[in-house]
């Protein structure tokens, strides 16, 4: 199975190129099931190599599949190449299994929508481009993965680009992911130039062996950082991803959960031995820093927005600061172990929004909502089973992948920790508002209808079965997702035990003391999540606390504005100088030179006129010229 690798991204690009060519004539919802069909066949593929790779001894399971010498060019060598080892296919299997689940849901949620096969050819371009990315052998294979889903994510969040805020929302995270790129550009210079090679593996040898000069490597991982800041949404670079929530909901579940925004980590963790050994240390304190910064930002932001989609959004920069702050903590295998689980119940968290704005009438203020759990049982069910994992209570997913998060959190410094814990507080806190909001308490749908426009009355009803069925699936998924991470012994680590030949030389051991505690910081972690539910409920459901919901956080500090006032203000007018300069300065000499040599040719071409008589003159002057020189020369001596 490990030759086949090749056919995991090779399906959903034959979906696409399927789609592209007869989506039309396929129609709705056969479209559809053709996308979903060949991101379904790429996650049985993927369990393939999965079970070929687990029937290998540990150190045997990494296998590079050359297609062809991509791109030959001097002492440049790029093979487009895919690399089979643990990191990689745990990557593939989320993203091809909640990848499949997000198309089937998309059937029910898109039906009636003009664009339905285009949509779905978007989506299979992206699950390609996604699947380029984390299988890549080498840097430029994952850039140009890491590129396609950037596109992709620019088609799809302004799909609907008839609203202006769509197509806004659109361009501003095509933007500010270019930013993010130019980092992972410059450390692919900065590695080429180190050791003449993007694989992945001569520059993790490199690292683990002394073969690359701590400087360098501080740079490789320092700009590789800055990608990631801007694919997975960190301060300052998160603000693109709130806005993402104008496209349509799968498309939000594909982008925040199981693709895109994890590609930064990934790309950290693929590069684990290089963030080791960078600059004593200093580099991954800027990593676990800045990811304690974010969990904790976004999680205030969430605690005051009333959108049920921009909860999320901020939720999941928040989780996403939670996994960069165990990578720059060391904890490589907790941080994959967050993503997975956070793709499970944050991809059903979305998923189950979508099914309550399909059922509201695409009504989607949470303070219009109320009293749903009646009226639409399943999704509310498993909304519930999702917010009991992403707050972190025991036996859910969630709570076993941010447990070990905050336990190397505390290994790295109790300041990082007690950051970690008032996050997991807030995030209990704002997921319990937000199930109480939409859920529980009076139904107020109806109370604004002279308000609710285009929405008119609002008659909330359950969704089709290709809606359910996928948050079904998650639900399961978020309760028993922990059982492949356990740390009850080295036997239950079932994850780490996978994935030790990626990470072996770059994981963190834990120090003393930290082993011993652990249960207590787990038992600190559950009473903080519960403290969070108990007060929510008392200010939501109780109303015996009032609630506490700044402009100041309702606005997101005001970053976001402020953001645009600059780039609207100062800086479009430094932009338009920037580009006088360049029209009239850097181009007015190179056009000045051009022209000034254009006017002396076309002297000198007055002399080229074919007569005789002409060229006899210029021979005289010629010669006058040269006894001049000879005779000046003379003198001078």
């Amino acid at each position: 199975m490990l030759d086949l690798i090749w056919l995991i991204p090779a399906l959903p690009l034959a979906g696409f190129l399927i789609v592209l060519v007869l989506g039309r004539k396929l129609g709705e919802p056969r479209a559809g099931y053709v996308a979903t069909l060949m991101t379904a066949s790429a996650f049985v593929v993927t369990v393939g190599v999965f079970i070929d790779l687990l029937s290998k001894t540990s150190h045997d399971r990494s296998h590079v599949y050359t297609l062809f010498s991509w791109i030959p060019a001097g002492n440049l060598t790029v093979d487009l190449a895919f690399l089979a080892d643990p990191l990689s296919i745990t990557m593939a299997l989320f993203v091809t299994g909640i990848g499949s689940l997000i198309h089937l849901y998309s059937i029910g949620y898109m039906h009636g929508d003009p664009k339905f096969s285009k949509f779905f050819l978007y989506l299979n371009l992206f699950v390609f481009s996604m699947l380029m990315l984390v299988l890549g052998e080498n840097m430029l294979v994952t850039f140009l993965g890491w590129e396609g889903v950037g596109t992709c994510s620019y088609l799809l969040i302004s799909f609907w680009h008839s609203r202006e805020s769509a197509a806004t929302a659109g361009k501003k995270a095509f933007v500010t992911n270019r930013v993010g790129d130019w980092g992972f550009m410059v450390a692919m210079f900065f590695t080429f130039q180190a050791l003449g090679t993007l694989s992945y593996g001569p520059l993790n040898e490199a690292a683990s062996h002394g073969g690359i000069a701590q400087s360098t490597a501080t740079m490789i991982a320092l700009m590789l950082f800055v990608g990631a800041v801007g694919k997975s949404a960190q301060l300052p670079l998160y603000l693109w991803l709130p806005d993402a929530m104008e496209g349509p909901t799968p498309v939000s579940a594909l982008i925040h959960a199981a693709t895109m925004v994890t590609a930064g980590v990934y790309l950290m963790v693929r590069t684990a031995p290089v963030l080791a050994i960078a600059a004593w240390h200093w580099a991954p304190w800027i990593v676990a820093g800045i990811g304690a910064a974010t969990a904790l930002y976004a999680a205030l932001v969430a605690v005051a927005q009333n959108d049920i989609k921009k909860v999320l959004a901020y939720s999941t920069v928040s989780q996403l600061g939670y996994m960069f702050l165990a990578v720059g903590s060391g904890a490589y295998v907790a941080a994959i172990f967050h993503m997975v689980t956070h793709a499970f119940f944050k991809a059903l968290l979305f998923l189950g929004s979508g099914s309550v704005i399909h059922g509201m009438n695409s009504e989607q203020d949470m303070r219009r909502m109320g009293a749903l759990r009646k009226l639409m049982p399943i999704t509310g069910f498993t909304f519930i089973i999702g917010w009991l994992a992403i707050a972190g209570v025991p036996p859910f997913a969630g709570f076993w992948s941010k447990d070990e998060i905050l336990l190397f959190a505390w290994n790295k410094s109790p300041i990082l920790w007690v950051v970690g814990l008032v996050t997991a507080l807030l995030t209990a806190y704002y997921m319990t508002r937000q199930v109480i909001m939409v859920f529980y308490g009076k139904a107020r749908w109806n109370d604004h209808a002279e308000e609710n426009g285009a929405h008119g009355d609002v008659h909330p009803h359950e969704s089709p079965v290709t809606m359910l069925l996928p948050l079904v699936v998650l639900a399961g998924l978020s309760i028993v997702g922990g059982l492949i991470q356990l740390p009850f012994s080295h036997g239950t680590k079932r994850l780490e035990m996978w994935l030790e030949p990626v990470i072996e030389t770059a994981e963190s051991p834990l120090k003393a003391g930290s082993e011993d505690i652990k249960w207590i910081l787990a038992g600190v972690a559950v009473a903080i999540g519960l403290i969070g539910i108990t007060a929510a409920y008392m200010v939501y459901s109780k109303k015996k606390v009032k609630a506490i919901e700044p402009n100041l956080l309702a606005n997101a500090w005001y970053y976001d504005k402020g953001v645009s006032a600059l780039m609207g203000g100062p800086g479009r007018k430094s932009f338009d100088a920037v580009a006088w300069f360049d029209s009239h300065i850097i181009d007015g000499a190179v056009n000045g030179t051009g022209k000034l040599v254009q006017g002396v040719a076309g002297i000198v071409r007055k002399g080229q006129n074919g007569l005789v008589r002409t060229y006899a003159a210029l021979i005289g002057v010629g010669a006058v010229a040269v006894i001049a020189w000879f005779v000046f020369r003379g003198v001078a001596q």
